[in-house]
């Protein structure tokens, strides 16, 4: 017996072992400083030489649009904030950008606004001066405002002509009740064109979220990790702590399956969305992993769901899945572009039926490693620059703040096993849990 025991213990320190020498996935050191005022710094030094890129993420998405009629803010400011301050309007602002050759932009998700910038490193100085200037002090006119509510208005009926957007927009619609999920970062249609009388409540939303304890400065390139410390603590030191809290509403569990139907005006080939509640981001439990295995292992370009409906019978010409992180749970989808009609229901039974089949039978071994071993490889292929890296890093940190969370998901795929695949497909991919979207258009009619 105490044999045995010795035979166990030694097991259990090599498997401990073995977890432990498993190569990080994200490779690079960082420096992570948090200010007084609640302001995160994660500082990233890498070997590509003389370019810095910043990424400046707030972690203030369309799930934060908590108010009724009030959706589609976050996107909003994603545009007022290139209007400038005193110190650097905009034409100022443009300029110093275009001497240091900086490419930038921003971009709005459910959970975060990303403001970026890449750039030589002897600008980061005065671009992190002029950034802070930003953050701090924004300011507009009411005229100004109303041009750029319109302008999202504008946005937005440029979208709505893809049948695409018009099917993300329902299918949300169709599958959330409470939670903010409901509606897209654009917004619903309705509360954009009520957009331009809201100048007092825009003020309010900036202030509210616009603040430190909201906002994380990624800074990777060739840098002194040190040095970015020091100018970040100069010129965002005294930006001033916020108070508001905003309460997400809590989706209730589903009730039932949900079923919705799109007229499209005009000709189009038919679409088909299969979407099932699924999990939320988590770096702790296995269920956000195992789902985004079987994205890959049944819906990708590599799946024989579509060997068989692209490639082999030709009925479908764009198909692929989505299980994107999200703070709360969110959705698991699968989308088809149907090239006959008449073929409809036959590609929605056969995308429930592949759903079916990680209910029935756990996932062969040996593809659940190849799947794992690719996830790997295709993250450390993309980790090519300075502003990859940090484009990789800005999603991460909009879901916990640090670089951490991405070595503790990649640590979840490599331990999960046929089983665990098999018992998460039988706790999500259930009937109350699913919204089927379909959109007709003037084709084969």
């Amino acid at each position: 017996m105490k044999r045995l025991r010795a035979v166990i213990v030694l097991m259990c320190a090599a498997l401990a072992l073995r977890a432990a020498d498993a190569p990080k996935v994200f490779p690079y050191a960082y420096d992570l400083h948090d200010l007084p005022n609640g302001l995160r710094l994660i500082a990233v030094q890498t070997s590509f030489p003389n370019v810095v890129s910043l990424y400046i993420v707030i972690q203030v998405g369309s799930r934060n649009e908590v108010e009724p009629g009030k959706s589609g803010f976050a996107h909003l400011f994603e545009h007022m904030m290139f209007r400038g301050t005193k110190r650097f309007p905009p034409a100022k602002y443009e300029a110093v950008l275009k001497e240091a050759g900086a490419a930038s932009n921003a971009y709005t998700s459910d959970d975060l606004t990303v403001y970026h910038a890449t750039f030589s490193k002897e600008d980061l100085e005065p671009i992190l001066d002029m950034e802070a200037d930003r953050f701090q002090n924004l300011e507009y006119t009411q005229a100004q405002f109303r041009t750029e509510a319109l302008a999202v208005l504008g946005e937005y009926n440029k979208n709505s002509s893809s049948p695409m957007q018009k099917l993300n927009e329902v299918y949300r619609d169709a599958s959330f009740t409470r939670h903010t999920y409901k509606h897209t970062t654009m917004g619903f249609l309705k509360d954009i064109k009520d957009m331009p009388n809201q100048y007092e409540y825009s003020r309010q939303f900036f202030d509210r979220y616009y603040r430190p304890e909201f906002a994380t400065i990624l800074v990777v390139g060739d840098v002194q990790t040190a040095g970015v410390r020091n100018l970040v603590e100069k010129y965002w030191g005294s930006w001033q702590r916020g108070s508001f809290q905003p309460r997400i509403p809590e989706e209730p569990p589903p009730a039932g399956p949900r079923d919705a139907e799109i007229s499209w005006p005009s000709p189009t080939l038919p679409w088909v969305l299969v979407a099932y509640r699924g999990s939320a981001y988590s770096d702790t439990d296995q269920d956000q992993a195992a789902l985004d295995i079987i994205s890959f292992i049944g819906f990708s370009e590599s799946s024989e769901l579509y060997k068989k409906l692209v490639i082999t019978e030709q009925k479908v010409d764009l198909f692929g899945a989505d299980n994107p992180d999200r703070i709360d749970p969110y959705l698991f989808s699968v989308v088809a572009r149907v090239k006959n009609p008449r073929d409809i229901e036959y590609v929605r039974d056969a995308i429930l039926e592949e759903f079916r089949t990680f209910l029935d039978q756990p996932v062969p071994a040996d593809r659940l490693e190849a799947v794992k071993s690719h996830l790997r490889y295709q993250f450390a292929l993309s980790l090519n620059s300075s502003e990859a890296i940090a484009a990789r890093l800005a999603r991460y940190v909009g879901l916990r703040r640090t670089p951490e969370t991405i070595n503790q998901l990649y640590e979840i795929y490599r331990q999960l096993t046929p089983e665990d695949i098999r018992e998460v497909a039988r706790k999500y991919f259930v009937d109350r849990g699913r919204t089927i979207v379909t959109l007709h258009g003037g084709i084969g009619k």
